[in-house]
């Protein structure tokens, strides 16, 4: 339904360098750059925009699609070495569905970040 999401952040460095490297397992990188921000995604489209100023004052919830349980468990050991902090190890939660597999981070400015994959399939 979306095609991308943008918000504010502290320090835009930061919050590119972190998420860089949490949802490198995800195959996501930079998509454009400039003075309005960064824009990250898969495949040169940018779906995720960070620009610099004041972080919304409720803390966001994202979720990010994984393409297997594998990823999932990537993108959580990637976020926590880059600073994030746990909010959910990677495992199933079937209280969503059967086969929702996903992790949960704290970023930066708070924001609860998550990498999901839906497949039965290990």
């Amino acid at each position: 339904m979306f095609d991308h999401v943008g918000f504010h952040v502290r320090n835009v460095a930061t919050s590119r360098a972190f998420y860089l490297a949490a949802l490198a397992p995800l195959g996501v990188g930079v998509a454009m750059e400039g003075p309005y921000g960064v824009g990250l995604g898969r495949g040169g489209k940018p779906s995720l925009w960070l620009s610099q100023g004041e972080p919304p004052v409720s803390p966001l919830h994202i979720a990010f699609i994984a393409r297997n349980r594998t990823e999932v468990d990537a993108f959580h050991a990637a976020a926590l070495a880059a600073g994030g902090k746990d909010n959910g190890a990677p495992g199933l939660r079937p209280h969503y569905h059967p086969n929702y597999y996903g992790a949960f981070a704290i970023d930066p400015d708070g924001h609860n970040i998550e990498a999901v994959c839906h497949s039965a399939a290990p």
